[in-house]
């Protein structure tokens, strides 16, 4: 069991809820949210942008491929629903762990 509220485990894989910020300074991760990961990117929210931004960014920090991410809900929304295809929750939690996601630091930078 995970100690992480926005983490869930599927059938199909982990589903990650995050709060996203478009037009940002960099692509980073910065804490918690409202309960969820919160996830700053350069991309403005227009045309999918900042939504493609998101699966690019997420896929390169979990070292995973883009394929392997869904935007299941909020695709026109900041509050999101990501379903990771291929890492169990456990792995997710300790790779939010080792970028520092729990104290709320940004060290989640790419």
């Amino acid at each position: 069991m995970n100690s992480l509220p926005f983490i869930h485990q599927k059938l199909d894989g982990t589903v990650l809820d995050i709060y996203v910020q478009p037009k940002a300074a960099r692509n980073e991760l910065v804490g918690i949210h409202q309960g969820s990961l919160k996830v700053r990117l350069t991309a403005p929210p227009v045309e999918g942008e900042a939504n493609k931004e998101c699966i690019k960014f997420l896929a390169k920090l979990l070292n995973v491929s883009k394929s392997d991410l869904e935007i299941i809900q909020g695709h026109k929304s900041r509050q999101k629903s990501i379903l990771i295809r291929g890492i169990s929750s456990e792995v997710l939690e300790s790779i939010l762990h080792e970028k520092g996601v729990v104290q709320g630091t940004a060290a989640g930078k790419v």
